[in-house]
């Protein structure tokens, strides 16, 4: 292939992702995003630069390398291209789909100072597809090391520092709470985001290393960390922070009110949203409205579209400017004709005489100075209350540690939010114990907790080395 000049380069416009059209995709589940050909794949990879200092890779928690895999993509190399990208992110057809990469990785690369940046996590997505649907997974390495090591919780975390721990010889045993692996993955990304089939096969890649995962244990209660040290080298808690924040509001007892964590997980995890539901129904209101401005209040009102809701509503107390919501995810909601309504906060949930949710009661806020996460902050009109009718309500507002493992071993130090404390290198007070994620970072992101996986496996790698 010839060699393309900067210049040549700078000249290639950037790709757009085929899509669903709005109104269909709003009725169904399906993915919304469709794919890029292999032609459209090779002519983006070829608008990277390939600079010196690789500022993306510095912007990736698991340190992908990026313009290493983006060249062998651009010369048509894809089994090349796979196997960088399989080497550095066990998950990498998730991260593609989900992985805020504006921020981080799209976000650093220089193309965007003059322009639009590579479209890195299209071409993740694009390369992980096509490793699944064209080559073997990895096999676990010949060498073992004859120690092994339990990971608690299959969340990203987990199953990224499962990967890792198993390519470097290992013996891996994942503990996982719910009766299917995948965690967040699968319980709290819809099926529209992150197909179930695309978390399946990252599995499976990580089952061909030698990873063994045992589902319906809750740490805990089923067995205690101290059970689990007595019996393995070393372990890594990634059970997330699976305990959802309520308003703390009058009205948040009635029925059709939701946190948005059993709202998605009858959806996602129990399968709500089929025509057959499974035995586990969710109440459909013709009027949703959802509390929240992340991604997870995204996933609730959009997912609520899906379920036949006639209006969906997002309540925001800020603007549109401060949502933390991936941009594409807000993109996708408008043009999926879920309502905003920004500068606004709940004051009380009413019910009807049947206990049912008829209303939510709200008052209009208006910015004003900057609080400590740098947005402003929202302070209440006088005199601006305002009812809003709706059947259902759903309370997107995070979610904060559960302390079903931490209660059960006293002697593992947590903060006054009750997260793990844990230090640089994922170790936390117990020797031999290293935790990452939700668990020790709160609510973040998959990526982040996948970094933390990703350290974790090489410290304890070097921690089971160090007692060889």
């Amino acid at each position: 292939m010839t060699e393309l000049s900067s210049k040549e380069r700078m000249a290639i416009s950037r790709t757009t992702m085929p899509e669903q059209d709005a109104i269909e995709r709003s009725a169904n589940f399906k993915e919304v995003n469709l794919g890029l050909t292999a032609e459209w794949a090779i002519r983006e990879a070829q608008r990277c630069l390939g600079c010196k200092k690789r500022p993306c890779v510095d912007g990736c928690p698991v340190n992908v390398r990026i313009p290493d895999f983006l060249e062998r993509l651009a010369e048509g190399d894809m089994a090349g291209a796979a196997a960088i990208l399989r080497a550095d992110n066990a998950l990498p057809a998730t991260t593609g789909r989900v992985c805020p990469q504006e921020m981080q990785c799209e976000g650093l690369c220089v193309r965007g100072k003059r322009g639009e940046p590579v479209a890195v996590g299209w071409l993740e997505r694009f390369v992980a597809d096509w490793a699944a649907d064209s080559l073997e997974p990895d096999k676990a390495p010949a060498d073992k090391s004859g120690f092994n090591v339990a990971v608690i919780g299959s969340g990203p975390g987990g199953l990224t520092a499962a990967g890792e721990l198993a390519r470097k010889g290992h013996g891996v045993h994942v503990f996982e709470a719910l009766h299917d692996t995948g965690g967040v993955l699968r319980y709290g990304i819809p099926e529209f985001r992150l197909p179930k089939g695309i978390v399946d096969k990252e599995v499976e890649n990580l089952k061909a290393l030698g990873v063994e995962i045992e589902c319906n244990v809750i740490v805990g209660r089923t067995m205690t960390l101290d059970d689990i040290v007595n019996e393995y080298d070393a372990v890594f808690v990634a059970n997330g922070a699976g305990l959802p924040m309520f308003l703390n509001i009058p009205g948040e007892n009635l029925k059709g009110v939701y946190s948005a964590n059993e709202y998605l997980t009858r959806v996602n995890l129990m399968g709500a949203w089929m025509d057959d539901p499974c035995g586990t129904p969710i109440a459909r209101g013709k009027r949703v409205v959802v509390f929240g401005g992340g991604n997870v209040a995204m996933d609730s009102v959009r997912t609520a579209k899906r379920l036949g809701s006639e209006r969906a509503i997002i309540a925001y107390r800020r603007g549109r400017e401060e949502m933390p919501a991936r941009q594409e995810e807000i993109k996708h909601a408008e043009e999926e004709q879920v309502e905003f309504l920004f500068l606004v906060a709940p004051l009380e949930i009413l019910g009807d005489d049947q206990g049912w949710v008829r209303a939510v009661r709200l008052q209009k806020m208006e910015l004003g100075e900057p609080d400590a996460s740098g947005r402003r902050r929202p302070q209440a009109v006088p005199g601006s209350e305002y009812e809003l009718e709706c059947d259902i309500a759903v309370v997107a507002l995070g979610t904060v540690a559960n302390p079903l493992l931490t209660s059960a071993t006293p002697a593992l130090k947590v903060d006054k939010w009750g997260n793990i404390l844990a230090e640089e290198n994922q170790s936390t007070s117990l020797p031999g114990v290293y935790a990452g994620g939700d668990i020790v970072r709160g609510g973040a992101t998959v990526i982040l907790a996948m970094g933390d996986g990703k350290r974790a496996a090489q410290s304890i790698d070097a921690y089971l080395k160090s007692k060889a």
